[in-house]
């Protein structure tokens, strides 16, 4: 009888709590989608676009941001605490990831950013600790005890990939559980499977999987030695099915804004966009792949494909030249391959259409029209690529009597000399 008193006692409170204004912070449970956010980029921001890209990803069935930080940049206290304080008006999650490949951590400045935030009405805890994350770091593991420590203790699942799934097993004993930011095909693959994902699923055992999420891959930026692509012709509908088969615990989608990698699912910021990836980024949006989150992610909260439609329609894919319409540009296929980019993409438009039933689709490229099937199929999702075979002109896409038309392909060499290897992204 006392515990039923106590619950109560408690309910009473957490209401009152609420009626007040208060807002607590928010627990994680069951399966959980979050976005990975680099606030490195938001020198200067305002409110209204936190609030913007809260709206956005709540719409589309997101959960939360995961706040990417490097140590050295100036504007992460009034950043962050606009980001907080933004997503705990609007019931949406925040947690921290350390870059610890970028920048340099202390003990000390990684406990005061917990401590200050660990209370906050918007961040993610679980099992009542909050939620902490990094990009790499693997080298910092034995810090991670002293900001338990000093923090109350947390809730740890770093992205350790560098030491691989096996490496990252050899330190299960300090964390929590483990995200995988694999996320893409190996340098000369065209397609990735699920492999490494049941690598870190075994490894885990039991513990928490973060299952990393992306859409796309493309950098060029010298002053970074950065010049790659990683293949994402059939990528976001290849990782979404994956998804279904792994059922992680969590996902982190790689990302909500990083232009500079072509990864991004939001409109780009011009104010974000690193130097030099302005040419690859304007004009190449990616918010049409969110069309498809609210189903994917509803499929995989509920744990099966046959979920309900929450609409009909598509999103489409493609460059807007041939993939060897000109040089390269010294652009290699994957991270670290040595193999040229052209060889890791083909000309084509790729299709994801969400129907209670698979239909045909048309794709007319400047008014040479062609109608295919479905390839392949998970649930209400279904996959269809058309080839450009040379075609020029703009790209209308069709299904049950409803069109969209994109960008122009051309044949001609983009202003900067060589391929383009970001798509653009259009919603039917």
């Amino acid at each position: 009888m006392k515990m039923h008193l106590n619950l109560a006692a408690a309910a009473m409170l957490l209401a009152k709590l609420a009626a007040a204004g208060v807002a607590m912070p928010r627990q994680g449970s069951g399966r959980q989608v979050f976005a990975h956010y680099m606030v490195g980029l938001t020198s200067g921001q305002s409110q209204d676009q936190w609030q913007k890209d809260i709206t956005e990803a709540k719409s589309a069935g997101i959960d939360g941001f995961a706040l990417n930080i490097g140590s050295a940049d100036s504007w992460n206290a009034q950043q962050l605490q606009l980001a907080y304080d933004t997503a705990a008006t609007n019931s949406f999650s925040m947690f921290l990831s350390f870059d610890m490949a970028a920048s340099s951590w202390s003990v000390d400045q990684v406990v005061s950013l917990v401590n200050q935030y660990k209370g906050a009405g918007s961040q993610l805890k679980v099992n009542g600790k909050p939620f902490v994350s990094t990009f790499e770091g693997p080298d910092w593991v034995d810090n991670w005890a002293s900001v338990r420590s000093a923090t109350g203790d947390i809730f740890l699942v770093p992205d350790w990939s560098s030491l691989g799934a096996q490496g990252v097993g050899g330190r299960l004993g300090q964390i929590d559980g483990a995200f995988n930011w694999g996320a893409w095909p190996n340098a000369n693959q065209y397609s990735m499977d699920e492999g490494n994902d049941l690598a870190y699923k075994s490894t885990l055992t039991g513990k928490a999987y973060m299952m990393g999420v992306s859409p796309y891959f493309y950098t060029d930026l010298p002053q970074y030695s950065k010049n790659w692509y990683s293949s994402s012709d059939s990528l976001w509908y290849d990782r979404w099915k994956q998804v279904l088969d792994i059922m992680p615990e969590y996902i982190e989608i790689i990302t909500w804004n990083d232009y500079g990698e072509s990864s991004y699912i939001n409109d780009p910021i011009a104010a974000q966009i690193v130097s030099g990836a302005e040419t690859y980024v304007n004009g190449f949006g990616h918010s049409a792949f969110r069309f498809v989150l609210p189903y994917f992610i509803s499929a995989y909260k509920a744990g099966t494909a046959d979920v309900q439609l929450p609409a009909e329609g598509a999103v489409a894919w493609y460059r807007t030249t041939p993939a060897s319409v000109c040089g390269d540009g010294g652009t290699v296929w994957g991270q670290g391959g040595g193999a040229s980019a052209t060889g890791g993409t083909k000309d084509l438009v790729s299709i994801i259409a969400l129907s209670d039933s698979p239909k045909d689709i048309t794709v007319s490229i400047g008014g040479a029209s062609q109608t295919v099937s479905a390839s392949s199929s998970v649930g209400k999702a279904s996959f269809y690529q058309v080839d450009f075979n040379g075609k020029t002109g703009a790209v209308t896409v069709t299904m049950d009597g409803k069109s969209t038309t994109g960008p122009e392909i051309t044949a001609s060499c983009p202003s900067t000399g060589h391929v383009n290897f970001n798509s653009v992204a259009i919603q039917l």
